[in-house]
């Protein structure tokens, strides 16, 4: 077949009518090179190494000598019930006696056998510091560095020595206090905690014995040891916002005479040791400061 010059010029013109209609290719580039992301705020930052635990220090007292206290001067304790580096302190013991934790190893200050210290591991899993295997506890009571509210109370919780032994108390009194020379003088004191209530002439707070019946005391012995009763000589005296007609006195099996209020005996605490202390205060639930009108005080 002879292709003539016009066939051609034909079939160029079909192939680039073709062309036309065809859909275009979308032009690509290469990406341009791009940075490193950034960090975001997001990510953890780098562990810092522990580099100390909780600290244990030497405290001192007159009464009780050199005792074990943290980094604060906070009283640290053994309880006596505990086992060999396991604590049997929990729940509601636990809320009054605040293990002593630690996040590193204890450390020991001046006087501290670091050979003694150690640490337990707790139920709830934090990790509790030992001394010559007894846990180390705070008292909830002590609010200040250095108070020992917590010496002795039960006959089991104990501050402890730089030898790791239990401190037993040398200055408890074995007698209730001597009669006053002449007549017992009950007034009012007040915090904000607890409003007003009894004091002796020199601030002491007063306490009452929910045991006791109406002018007669129960407690005798180890709890008068613990709880000595307010004694006088002659008829107790009234300050102001005292109703004198509240006070009173009962005879104790010994012949000393107590004073009352309101028919309740009153006592001391031993363990206040300051004018204004009221660490008695709800004791077992069953001492409580007395108010101006004769009733117990409850915390609020």
């Amino acid at each position: 077949m002879k292709i003539t010059h016009v066939m051609l010029s034909a079939l160029a013109g079909l192939v680039l009518l073709a062309s036309a209609c065809s859909p275009q290719a979308t032009p690509t580039t290469a990406p341009l090179p791009t940075q490193p992301p950034a960090p975001t705020a997001t990510e953890p930052p780098a562990a810092v190494p522990v580099t100390g635990g909780a600290a244990v220090d030497i405290g001192q007292n007159d009464t009780l000598g050199s005792f074990l206290v943290d980094d604060k001067n906070m009283t640290l304790y053994l309880f006596t019930k505990d086992t060999p580096n396991t604590s049997n302190c929990y729940d509601k013991c636990a809320t009054a006696w605040p293990p002593l934790l630690t996040t590193g190893d204890p450390v020991a200050g001046d006087g501290v056998d670091a050979s003694k210290l150690g640490t337990t591991t707790r139920t709830d899993g934090a990790v509790q510091v030992t001394y010559n295997g007894w846990p180390l506890y705070y008292y909830e009571k002590d609010k200040a560095p250095g108070d020992v509210t917590g010496q002795d109370v039960g006959s089991v919780w104990f501050v402890i020595s730089p030898a790791g032994d239990k401190v037993e108390s040398t200055a408890q009194a074995t007698e209730p206090p001597a009669a006053s020379a002449g007549a017992a003088t009950v007034n009012l004191g007040k915090n904000d905690q607890l409003g007003s209530f009894l004091v002796d002439d020199k601030n002491m707070t007063l306490y009452l014995f929910t045991k006791d019946t109406p002018n007669t005391s129960v407690c005798y012995d180890k709890c008068a040891t613990a709880w000595p009763p307010l004694l006088t000589t002659g008829t107790p005296v009234g300050g102001d916002g005292v109703d004198a007609s509240k006070l009173g006195t009962t005879t104790r099996t010994d012949g000393t005479v107590q004073v009352t209020y309101n028919g309740w005996p009153l006592y001391y605490y031993q363990k206040d040791k300051a004018p204004g202390d009221v660490t008695g205060q709800d004791v077992g639930g069953v001492w409580y400061v007395v108010s101006a009108a004769g009733d117990k005080v409850t915390t609020p």
